[in-house]
């Protein structure tokens, strides 16, 4: 029996889905359901469930925010209205992807992978997915760009920055992309080889030219590109700084 929880926003979707799986409760045992991605995060990390079902466009935080942030990580499936988001779902370590109005035997296929996965591999093995991040160890990150995806080599990403209420990602060849990723999911998502030198800023340590000192703490990265780019770290990771770099 897997402890499942139903995290959407709409009350009519969220009932749907409670009684088609009521034909499973040999496998699903249903132990809530939250209305926002806040409540989700909230339920998750107190219940520690084993299945989510996760709405993507929710308010307070959407699917993908709130998945970051999450102590807990179960297995995730998402239920959404929307099919632009299927890649970044994918991304996410979920299992399945079901398009709402979600129907009985799309369903039973979704039930029938999770079976064979628990089976197989054995439930522990399976969650640790979602632990191992492997978004870390991925060579392309996508952005969603309109009603476009747009695949982007990690390796290429120079450094990304925050601005205001936005993030944006600036790549050698001197391209700037905005992302509704956050800061800090950007960190984990690109993993070693990036690290923040400023509370708005991660830079790709590959991609560094040259490392000048300034004042009280503060260093000036020389940053690889067709122009030249200089970016200020700030007091606060100057240890940091030193220990990567060993300067």
């Amino acid at each position: 029996m897997l402890k499942t929880l139903i995290i959407d926003d709409e009350p009519l979707a969220r009932s749907r889905l409670r009684r088609l799986l009521a034909a499973y409760t040999d496998v699903i045992v249903i132990i809530g359901e939250a209305a926002n991605g806040e409540e989700g995060a909230e339920l998750i990390n107190l219940l520690k469930p084993d299945v989510i079902f996760l709405d993507i466009e929710m308010p307070m935080l959407n699917g993908f925010e709130m998945l970051g942030k999450l102590e807990f990580h179960p297995i995730v499936i998402f239920a959404t209205a929307y099919d632009q988001y299927a890649i970044r779902a994918f991304e996410e370590n979920s299992i399945d992807y079901l398009l709402k109005p979600i129907e009985a035997d799309r369903l039973a296929k979704t039930i029938q992978k999770l079976q064979k996965n628990v089976i197989k591999n054995n439930f522990e093995a399976i969650r640790q997915l979602a632990l191992n991040e492997p978004a870390k160890k991925a060579t392309t990150l996508s952005l969603q760009i309109g009603e476009r995806f747009v695949l982007i080599k990690i390796a290429d990403i120079n450094y990304v920055e925050a601005d205001d209420k936005y993030v944006f990602i600036y790549t050698k060849d001197d391209k700037k992309y905005i992302t509704d990723f956050t800061l800090k999911t950007l960190e984990e998502k690109l993993g070693e080889g990036f690290m923040r030198i400023h509370r708005s800023i991660i830079i790709n340590n590959n991609q560094v030219v040259e490392i000048r000192r300034s004042f009280n703490g503060v260093f000036v990265f020389i940053m690889k590109g067709i122009q030249e780019i200089r970016l200020k770290s700030s007091r606060s990771y100057a240890n940091e700084i030193r220990r990567v770099f060993e300067i």
